[in-house]
Parts: structure tokens; C-alpha cells; sequence
């Protein structure tokens, strides 16, 4: 199962879990990107379809957009230059028209517009229709050629061609008719194909350069002297303070030294509502600043900043092949193939075995080899695979691996590790209990909260923040072990360990109570002038997130499990809270990979969610592995997704995009080749008798809005969340 790690092709870097104290370096290598860049060079317009089939591979230093920007220039100028040589050919195409016999006979112009030396005029524009127009199909079929990979230029260049050479000859005394007006019509029409189809993949591909906006241009950067100046991006460092004002951009990642506000990371992660972030928390550059000003410390910039690795990530993924890619690649070498005898056969069998013209036959021939082109099914994949890796990073889904991706559709199993991803990873309160009729639950909160205040435990901060009404408290004092005291509202307030109540010898028997400890909750009691008064029952809170997530994927027929190293008892409470199928708990981190092998050995294809670091092992195991939660540190190594947000929602839009994927793959592929199949006869003339014959220009038009019906499909993908 490591194998399949081991094409992720990530540039060297180094990444450093700070804010979860766990240090990881990660190194991916960068490969195969050339062999993949190969087999495509010659189809100049798919590089627009799979988005980095270029072996620019940009640095995002700075602001990580210059890189991007010659990537969209790039495209950008391709589409212009498609444009241009549409509109050229498409006016130099009207004398075509005017000069070309069959015109002027179908019109009765052959006596106004006839002149001596027309056909060579003819013949002249047409050339340079035939050179101008149509060089990127000849270009494209030199490359095919020269990688050994006939392929869609192959065809269209061989059409072109063979309309050309043939009139041409006739020009120059053959006997037969001239293509010249089906030659530069073929080539217009050709040219807006591409043109508007890599118009629609520009859309597609676009959501790098948004991500890469993102970034501001500048930053205030606090100086020594307490001054502030503003300095470009790339000038910042590790270590620099910035002020960030309201409603401005974050200029780079972060902590907060100083300040609160409400940040907006929607483009970045998903989160539609503003995440409120105070002293010491992370903020990510690129989130837009709320209400409060901000004076936060550069932790990272340029290619190691999270927007700069998310970019990295979706151009990985785009790049990364799939299954079903593969299968249309082999299928468009096919269809080359068939298109290529096909055609060699119409000849043959109009000529040979019908009687017909040289010319009616060279016809049948050109018209298959210009309706055959795998155009559409050159895209079918690749567009897809574009439009689903830009709506997954905008919703913080982050792909690496496109096969693991494309196997999620079929989980069967998901299993999750406990702390961190299906509970929050931090002591809460979970119960109070009344023990006295004199006290409210909420009384017995407050108090307790109000002596846990001045405590550092984490099971005092955790009661601390769970009481809305704190009081003063005078003559604070910790009882080692035990808890703490003091005296509030002229009351002596104690909050005790089960053991300060048996070293006293006070006894208590409580249904309630002894639920609490059964499901391995920590329980702490509350006494006032030496008096029980209630219980507080904290456990590891479970995520609010958690139990819908659970329950939409056992509606999806997925079975849920839990790995914990946790015991039992707790366990089997969060088991039971969730309705999870299965548990299986006190799983040292060595043993859960083993584990996933077990699950696995139940003939089920299985998903595992951890939070990457600790999991690492049985994420590598797994079908897919899913790192949840990874917020900043994007670059969790052993995963094949990852999600920005600590939401288990978020692996229920994952598997759900999965599955919209494919099928737009599978209807793309049906729609491409169902085409094909339709239309190749078509073009042969099967219908001849019926009176249905098609003409090259009409399958240029065919296969054209065949594209773009697969360029559409694509763009309707999306993600309801």
C-alpha cells in the first residue's frame, strides 16, 4: 500500500507542526512530471484541459503570484492567438467562398464573378488559410508524430491536408472538383472550437490564479523603532511583526501577538462564517481582517505559507493521473486508429465497390477523418478532474492523490480515530449533577467555575469555561492533588477529587454519578461550607459535527468504526453517543495500521480519518486516507486528502464529490465515444441512400459542439454543502 504514497510529486520542504507541538519533516519527491508532460506536448490546447500538463513548475515565493500569472499569461495567449487566427481566417475565407466554383453554380454567379487567373487567386488565399489557419493542427501533428502518439492533430491535420493537396493538384490541371471552400470553412470552424473550448477549460482552471489573488501586494511591518512601514510580500520574514487593519487582507501566516477580531477564511477553507481569533491564535494569509486591528508574527511566507501549499497541492492533483484518464487515453489511441482505417476503407469501398467518383469518395473520406477526432473524449477526464480539484480547495478538500480520490467513491468502511477528529481533543464539561435542593445546576457551575479560575489545571480551565457567571473570590488556595478552595460570596467553596471525599469519609451513592465514572468520565465535586452540593462530570467533548456526520454516512450505506487508545469505558460512551457500528479501543499508534488490515481482510474497502500525525501508519494502510483537521499544515504526508477543517462533515462532501466526479467522468467518456460511434458512419455514408450525407464542414461543426457540450458538463460540477 506505500507504493501509492509514493507518487505524490511535491517539491522538497520542510513543514513544521508548531501549533500542535509535533515536529515533522516531510520530503516529496517531484517525478514521472516529465514523462507526463511528453505524451501530451504535441496537443498545445490540452494543456489548457489539464491544467499542468506545462513543465513550468512556478516557486510561489512571495506572494505566490508571479508564478501563476505566467501560467494564466500563458493560456491567456493561446486563447488569443486561436482568436486571432479565427478571425483572419474566417475574412479571408469570404473570397474563398466568392472564387470557388461550386458556389458560383449553386448561386448562378459563374458569368459575374468568373475572371481570368481566378482559380489561382483562389488557390493563393487558400494556402495561406491552409498555412496560417491551420498550422496548430499541422504543428500538433508534427509533435504527434515525433512522440510516437497519433492522436486528434493526427486526424484534423491529415483531413486538412488531403483536402488541400487534392484541390490543389486540380488547380494545376487534375481532373475533379476543388475543396477550397470546404477546406477553409473546415479550418474556420476548427479554430473557434478550440477557441471557445479553451475558453470554457480557462474557466476551469482559473481557481489557482483566485487563490494566488488572495494575497495582498503589500504589508505594514512594524519596525524597531515602533514605526510602521509598508514593504512587498517577498521582503518579509519569519520573525517580522505586521499590523494588519481592519478590513485588510493577512499579508502572510501567523500568530496573533496582539488584538481580537473576526477573520473571514471562507476562500480559504470553506468556513463561511468569521472565525473569531484572539492572542496566540494561527491566522492564514490571504483571510480577510474583521472589525479589530491585529498585530501578528510572519511564521511563515512564500512557498512554505499555507495558500502557496494548497496551490502546490491542486497543481499536483491535476497533474496526478487517474483510472479513468488512462482508460480515455487508450480509448482516443483507438479511435485514432479506427478513424485512420475507417477512413482508408470508405475510399476504398466508394471507389472499388460502389463505382463512385474519385472525388465523391475523397469526400466520404475527409468527412471521417474530421468527424472521427477525439476531441471530446481528449477532454472528457481532464476537464473534470480541472473543475473538481479548484471546487475542493476552495472548500478547504484538499486531493493529492487523483486514485485514491476516485476510490472513495466506493468506501465501504470509514474508520476514525477518537481524539482530535470525532471529539475536540480537549477536556469539557459534560454533566452537572444536583446532589442538594438548594442549588440550580447552573449555581453550582458558577461557583465551581469561580475557584477554577485562578487554577492552571486543565480540568479547572475547562469548568472555568464552561460557567457563564463568575464571582469575586477571596483567599484562593490550591489543595495539592486534590483541587481548590476559597471563599466566595462570604461562602467557603471547595472543588474536590473523588479522592479529597474518601480521605474525609463522606460516602456517596448516586445513579447519575456512577454513569459518569462507568463511562470513564472525570468527576469532581462541589462542597459549600463543607457541604455536597453537586457533581461536574468532563469528558473529552464530543464534536457537535460529529454525530451528523455519522449518521449521514450510515445513510450512505458506510459502515463507522472507531480507533482509540483511549479505554474502554470511554470508548464504548462515544460508541454509544454516535451510533457507531464499532469500536475498537486501547489501540497503541503501532497497532491501528494493523487493525485497518483487519477491517480490511472483511473484503471492505476502507477509509481511515485520524489527524495525520499520530495515524500516519494506518492512513498509509488504508484505501484512502483521509487527514482531518490539518488547518495550516496543509502538507500532512501520509494522507491522500485532506481537509482544512477539523468538520468530520467534511469527509461526508468528500466521498459526495467523489462520486459527482466520476459520474461526470463516466458521462463525458459516454457522451465522447457514443459520438463517435454515431457519427464516424455517418461521415461513411452508411445513410447514402436515405439522402443523409454529411460534409466536412458539418462534422467540424458536429465535433466541435461535441467538445463543447463535454467543456459545459464539466463546469456544471459542484459541490453542495
Amino acid at each position: 500500500m506505500e507504493d501509492k504514497k509514493k507518487n505524490l510529486h511535491h517539491e522538497e520542504h520542510q513543514h513544521t507542526k508548531e501549533h500542535e507541538g509535533h515536529g515533522h519533516s516531510m520530503k516529496h519527491e517531484h517525478s514521472e512530471h516529465e514523462n507526463q508532460h511528453e505524451s501530451h506536448k504535441s496537443h498545445e490546447h490540452m494543456e489548457h484541459a489539464e491544467h499542468a500538463k506545462h513543465t513550468e513548475h512556478t516557486e510561489h515565493t512571495g506572494h505566490a503570484e508571479d508564478g501563476h500569472h505566467n501560467h494564466h499569461s500563458h493560456h491567456a495567449h493561446m486563447v488569443a492567438d486561436f482568436r486571432k487566427r479565427f478571425w483572419v481566417s474566417l475574412i479571408l475565407t469570404v473570397p474563398v467562398l466568392i472564387l470557388s466554383p461550386l458556389i458560383q453554380k449553386l448561386f448562378g454567379l459563374e458569368k459575374v464573378l468568373t475572371f481570368p487567373g481566378d482559380l489561382y487567386v483562389l488557390f493563393g488565399i487558400s494556402t495561406l488559410i491552409f498555412f496560417y489557419g491551420g498550422y496548430p493542427f499541422l504543428k500538433g501533428f508534427y509533435e504527434e508524430l515525433k512522440n510516437k502518439k497519433p492522436g486528434m492533430m493526427t486526424l484534423i491535420a491529415v483531413a486538412i491536408s488531403t483536402a488541400y493537396v487534392y484541390s490543389s493538384v486540380v488547380v494545376f490541371g487534375l481532373e475533379g472538383e476543388m475543396f477550397f471552400w470546404e477546406l477553409a470553412t473546415l479550418i474556420d470552424i476548427m479554430l473557434f472550437g478550440h477557441w471557445i473550448e479553451m475558453k470554457s477549460v480557462m474557466g476551469a482552471s482559473r481557481a489557482l490564479e483566485e487563490l494566488a489573488k488572495l494575497m495582498p501586494s503589500d504589508a505594514h511591518k512594524l519596525m524597531p523603532d515602533g514605526s510602521l512601514v509598508d514593504v512587498p510580500l517577498e521582503e518579509l520574514k519569519p520573525g517580522d511583526i505586521v499590523l494588519v487593519k481592519p478590513g485588510e487582507k493577512v499579508p502572510a501566516d501567523g500568530i496573533i501577538i496582539d488584538g481580537e477580531s473576526s477573520l473571514n477564511e471562507s476562500m480559504l477553507t470553506g468556513e463561511s462564517k468569521p472565525v473569531h481569533k484572539k492572542k496566540n491564535d494561527i491566522v492564514i494569509g490571504g483571510s480577510i481582517n474583521g472589525e479589530g486591528s491585529l498585530k501578528i508574527e510572519v511564521k511563515k511566507t512564500g512557498k512554505d505559507s499555507y495558500l502557496s501549499q494548497v496551490i502546490e497541492l491542486v497543481k499536483e492533483a491535476q497533474e496526478s493521473k487517474s483510472k479513468t484518464q488512462d482508460l480515455a487515453n487508450r480509448a482516443a489511441v483507438w479511435l485514432t486508429g479506427i478513424a485512420l482505417s475507417t477512413g482508408a476503407l470508405t475510399f476504398f469501398v466508394w471507389t472499388l465497390v460502389m463505382g463512385k467518383s474519385f472525388v465523391f469518395a475523397l469526400e466520404r473520406t475527409v468527412t471521417v477523418m474530421v468527424i472521427a477526432c477525439p476531441h471530446a473524449l481528449g477532454l472528457a477526464v481532464p476537464l473534470v478532474v480541472a473543475v473538481s480539484t479548484a471546487i475542493s480547495a476552495k472548500n478547504g478538500l484538499l486531493i493529492r492523490d487523483r486514485v485514491a480520490f476516485e476510490k472513495a467513491r466506493n468506501i465501504q468502511a470509514i474508520v476514525f480515530d477518537k481524539t482530535g477528529t470525532l471529539t475536540m481533543g480537549k477536556f469539557g464539561v459534560t454533566d452537572v449533577v444536583k446532589l442538594s435542593d438548594d442549588i440550580t445546576e447552573d449555581e453550582i457551575l458558577s461557583y465551581a467555575a469561580s475557584v477554577e479560575l485562578h487554577s492552571e489545571h486543565p480540568i479547572a480551565k475547562a469548568i472555568a469555561q464552561a460557567g457563564k457567571n463568575r464571582m469575586n473570590v477571596d483567599d484562593f488556595k490550591a489543595i495539592p492533588g486534590k483541587g481548590a478552595e476559597g471563599i466566595v460570596d462570604g461562602k467557603h467553596v471547595m472543588v474536590v477529587s473523588p479522592g479529597y471525599l474518601r480521605e474525609k469519609g463522606i460516602k456517596i451513592e448516586n445513579e447519575k454519578i456512577n454513569e459518569m465514572l462507568s463511562a470513564g468520565k472525570t468527576v469532581v465535586y462541589l462542597l459549600i461550607d463543607d457541604e455536597l452540593k453537586g457533581a461536574i462530570g468532563l469528558a473529552d467533548i464530543i464534536r457537535p459535527e460529529s454525530k451528523e456526520a455519522i449518521a449521514r454516512l450510515k445513510k450512505m450505506g458506510i459502515k463507522c468504526m472507531m480507533l482509540t487508545g483511549d479505554n474502554e469505558q470511554v470508548a464504548k460512551w462515544v460508541a454509544k453517543e454516535l451510533n457507531l457500528d464499532e469500536y475498537f479501543a486501547e489501540v497503541l499508534p503501532h497497532e491501528k495500521s494493523q487493525k485497518i488490515k483487519e477491517i480490511q481482510s472483511r473484503n471492505l474497502v476502507v477509509a481511515m480519518t485520524g489527524d495525520g500525525v499520530n495515524d500516519a501508519p494506518a492512513l498509509v494502510q488504508a484505501d484512502v486516507g483521509i487527514a482531518i483537521g490539518a488547518g495550516t499544515d496543509v502538507a500532512v504526508e501520509s494522507a491522500d486528502i485532506i481537509l482544512v477543517r477539523s468538520d468530520p462533515r467534511d469527509v461526508v462532501a468528500i466521498i459526495e464529490l467523489a462520486k459527482k466526479t466520476y459520474k461526470k467522468m463516466v458521462q463525458n467518456l459516454l457522451w465522447a465515444t457514443g459520438y463517435n460511434a454515431i457519427a464516424i458512419p455517418l461521415a461513411a455514408g452508411v445513410l447514402y441512400k436515405f439522402g443523409i450525407l454529411l460534409s466536412p464542414a458539418i462534422g467540424a461543426v458536429f465535433m466541435s459542439l461535441s467538445t463543447v457540450i463535454v467543456a459545459i458538463n464539466a463546469k456544471l460540477l459542484k459541490l453542495e454543502r
